[in-house]
């Protein structure tokens, strides 16, 4: 007897010929290539030199956008028309003390709005959400999708991880680029961040793509193009989206780090904290509310009043953590001083970055364990005057042994500008919000 086989309607060799040699891929060919390496059939040998290729030789708009739909296929799709309220999503594309999620979703939940941030954790010199959270003692960052719903309902704030059934393909494809080179491609970034926020359900989401040394784009053109690509793919699956370039050229805020960038967050819900993410999180949630048809909100006065405090403190307990629990500190501080007098001028968010990450507050990669604690206190920023021997930022490690390499990663953050000549810096410093994207 012999064994049964399946007959595949494509060949992977053939797909791999066609975009290696320049030439356009169908809407069947993407279908099943997807299909194919999500059911293994297709081998990651041969994904690997797709994704090559796409590297190389690029994807028009409509493969994008078919490449898109096929990762959101591989995998559930979220509804929320159950609700009765609208929701609307954020995504950030990471950066340096980004903690913006946090203080957002119950800000823009006090308007009578679904706020369903499914978020990640963190790779490198970038942080996650979901890490940030858990150094709050008992929170929870994993629920079932009638538990997510029934929070919705009642609170209109919930920040968890993402099930995996969402785009299972694109979790595949993106540990594959990770180790290949090829995460760095315009349309596959576009595509595997849009099929899991379109896969989420959510009607209307605003993009936070970010700008700069500690972003993922480093310069405004690559930035830009991204974000409208990513806007155009939201439109074609029938969500309303927009996309602000915001700059991540110096760190966001003054804290980076799980949980001193949590502790930064409810600085902001109770109406202080540093005034580049209030600005940021006023800008995100006014746009966020505006999709949904809340265009004369005020933002400012619910941090102010302590209704979006309410909110953080209700959406913390509701998935068991306790908002009045002390946080995580670290066993270890290390103070870094400016080496002459003058104004701060530069502040390179990128090696904050990655000084932070060598402090245990990043991972090298996925399954490595946190230190909660670790992280970077920063005393100045750009635009501030200083003086000789003044600190600029305190370390954070439960390791005295990792201040070392921490500093060798700062050795060229900062720019101390005599004060005569950088007099102008803070003037000069323009919006955190470089642009806006539509549709």
């Amino acid at each position: 007897m012999t064994a049964e086989t399946t007959t595949e309607a494509f060949d992977a060799v053939d797909i791999i010929r066609t975009k290696r040699d320049g030439g356009t891929l169908n809407d069947d060919q993407i279908a099943w290539i997807i299909d194919a390496y999500t059911r293994g059939v297709v081998a990651d040998e041969q994904m690997s030199a797709l994704a090559m290729a796409i590297f190389l030789r690029g994807m028009s708009d409509a493969e994008t956008a078919r490449w898109t739909q096929a990762m959101i296929d591989s995998g559930e799709r979220m509804s929320f028309d159950s609700l009765s309220k609208p929701t609307v999503d954020k995504h950030s594309t990471g950066g340096v003390g980004d903690k913006i999620t946090l203080p957002l979703a119950p800000l823009v939940a006090v308007f009578d709005v679904a706020v369903p941030q499914l978020s990640g954790r963190g790779l490198g010199h970038t942080g996650g959400t979901l890490d940030k959270l858990e150094s709050i003692p008992g929170w929870q960052a994993d629920m079932s999708n009638e538990t997510l719903l029934a929070q919705l309902e009642d609170l209109g704030a919930v920040i968890c991880a993402a099930g995996s059934g969402l785009a299972p393909a694109d979790k595949k494809l993106y540990a594959l680029r990770d180790i290949t080179a090829t995460v760095d491609c315009l349309p596959l970034i576009a595509s595997s961040i849009m099929s899991k926020k379109i896969a989420e359900g959510t009607s209307a989401l605003v993009l936070d793509v970010k700008v700069g040394s500690g972003a993922f784009m480093k310069d405004e053109a690559s930035a830009r193009a991204l974000a409208e690509t990513m806007v155009r793919l939201g439109a074609a699956a029938g969500v309303d989206c927009t996309a602000l370039l915001t700059d991540m050229s110096t760190p966001l805020g003054r804290a980076v780090g799980n949980a001193l960038e949590v502790r930064e967050s409810v600085e902001v819900l109770a109406g202080g904290g540093p005034a580049d993410v209030v600005d940021l999180t006023v800008a995100l949630a006014e746009e966020m509310l505006r999709m949904v048809g809340r265009p004369d909100a005020d933002v400012r006065a619910a941090l102010a009043d302590g209704r979006a405090m309410d909110k953080w403190n209700q959406m913390i307990r509701a998935q068991g953590g306790d908002p009045e629990a002390a946080l995580p500190q670290a066993a270890e501080t290390e103070v870094v001083r400016a080496e002459s007098a003058g104004v701060l001028t530069g502040l390179d968010a990128l090696s904050v970055g990655v000084a932070s990450w060598r402090l245990g507050a990043g991972r090298a990669k996925q399954g490595d364990e946190l230190s909660l604690g670790a992280g970077i206190e920063l005393h100045a920023k750009p635009g501030e005057a200083v003086t000789a021997g003044q600190p600029l930022m305190t370390l954070h490690a439960d390791n005295p042994a990792l201040f070392a390499r921490a500093q060798e990663a700062l050795a060229e953050a900062v720019e101390i500008t005599p004060a005569a000549e950088g007099a102008d810096a803070e003037a000069a410093a323009g919006s955190i919000v470089l642009d806006r994207i539509t549709a």
